[in-house]
């Protein structure tokens, strides 16, 4: 999809001890009345990591069972409206989208808010800001991950080909001519999915077009998606052409991170999400990572790391178990579950004061709390229909495969956003 003037948060997903059916306040009438709590998240891959997390929350809530029911991510924003109208059988806890897609839920009156309930004193408010309700200001959940894109490398191809991480935009030319030349991918992206197509944009282009000062100019209406530096950033990525996969916008996501993982490419212009998945999948893969160095022309001369809140964990107010839910959702605020989080599921946590135990983790943490911008397609374009990531994604589709050039891009990404997009409005 799935920020930041400097965002703070962090990532994704709940899971648990799996139970069999039984009555929703007892265990199938055994007596010990315990309480089972339905978790529904969009990350079924993190199962194994949150059901030891939950199990150190059992330990305390004896009385409580948390079940975890993954939904496939491409299919669980159009199976969640129908899944937290359900007061029997549906969800407790709720796993949410941040920024724009919570909205329709919290209008719909399906979330319990929770200000006054959680205590999230001195978290940032940008963190927050994911998890509320752009009408009335209050907090619906308790964001879980932040998540930070920046280049993925493997260690082993940049040793094998004599190749240092590019601090230049010319040394990235030149390692990608180097690749090539050795019949190895540069980069692998998906262009199938816009979505990723505007990750790979933010990356290399957020410099050129000018990062926090360009969106913020954005939202107030002094420049529009037909700039000529957002043109720029835009041409950027279709100077990177050559170095993605051949016909790279018919390469799904899937096939691109196993182009990666497989040692088939050098090179995966990605987020910090990828790292545990890539590991699960090639244990022995030795990743490093660095910023894009600034493309020519850029308006921000220094390297910057994107990021954005991916999510937060909410209370469904069709839940027969409030009490239990809540008593689970404030646990989710606390340095205990932030620090399992980020340690189980090799995540950055939002919850502030945890820091990764995994050092290229905490590097990307780091990189972003010292120079870090919000995402601008998600924090600042992602609260309307269009989403800004899918209608800058798409132009960039028909920009690499020759249908359109920078300028007719950026008109369509502009006539996209403006559709529901009022400037002054802030976002």
């Amino acid at each position: 999809m799935r920020r930041r003037g400097a965002l703070f948060a962090a990532l994704s997903v709940l899971a648990a001890v799996a139970l069999p059916a039984c009555a929703p306040s007892t265990d199938g009438g055994s007596g010990d009345d315990k309480v089972n709590l339905t978790v529904l998240s969009w990350r079924p891959e993190d199962t194994t990591g949150y059901q030891k997390i939950f199990a150190e929350y059992q330990k305390s809530h004896p009385n409580v069972r948390i079940d975890f029911k993954g939904i496939k991510a491409t299919d669980y924003l159009a199976v969640l409206p129908n899944e937290v109208k359900k007061a029997q059988g549906g969800p407790d806890v709720v796993q949410l989208k941040p920024y724009g897609p919570i909205q329709s839920l919290i209008q719909g009156g399906d979330l319990v808010p929770l200000d006054g309930k959680v205590d999230v004193s001195g978290w940032p408010a940008e963190t927050l800001d994911a998890a509320k309700g752009r009408q009335d200001g209050k907090l619906y959940g308790v964001p879980f991950a932040l998540q930070t894109i920046q280049v993925l490398y493997n260690k082993k191809i940049f040793a094998d080909q004599q190749i240092n991480p590019p601090t230049t935009w010319e040394e990235l030319v030149a390692a990608c001519d180097k690749l090539k030349k050795a019949g190895i991918t540069p980069m692998a992206t998906s262009g199938l999915q816009p979505w990723v197509l505007a990750i790979a944009h933010q990356i290399f282009g957020a410099t050129r077009y000018g990062a926090a000062d360009f969106s913020a100019a954005a939202v107030s209406g002094k420049k529009t998606f037909t700039d000529p530096d957002y043109l720029a950033s835009l041409e950027v990525v279709k100077q990177l052409q050559p170095y993605f996969p051949d016909d790279v916008t018919a390469v799904d996501y899937p096939d691109a991170q196993a182009l990666f993982t497989s040692g088939k490419a050098a090179m995966y212009p990605g987020g910090s999400y990828e790292l545990g998945p890539f590991e699960k999948t090639s244990p022995d893969l030795d990743i490093g990572f660095f910023e894009a160095p600034p493309a020519p022309g850029s308006k921000v001369d220094h390297p910057v790391t994107s990021g954005w809140v991916d999510g937060s964990y909410g209370i469904s107010a069709k839940s027969p178990h409030q009490a239990e839910a809540l008593e689970l959702v404030k646990w989710m605020a606390t340095k205990e579950f932030g620090q399992q989080f980020a340690d189980q599921l090799r995540q950055i946590s939002a919850v502030p004061g945890t820091t990764p135990s995994d050092p290229t983790l905490a590097q990307m943490l780091k990189n972003y709390q010292d120079h870090g911008v919000p995402y601008m397609m998600l924090v600042s374009f992602g609260y309307g229909n269009p989403l800004g990531r899918d209608v800058e994604g798409t132009a960039l589709q028909k920009m690499l495969n020759g249908d359109a050039s920078a300028s007719e891009a950026g008109k369509e990404i502009q006539k996209g956003i403006r559709a529901w997009f009022k400037p002054g409005s802030g976002g």
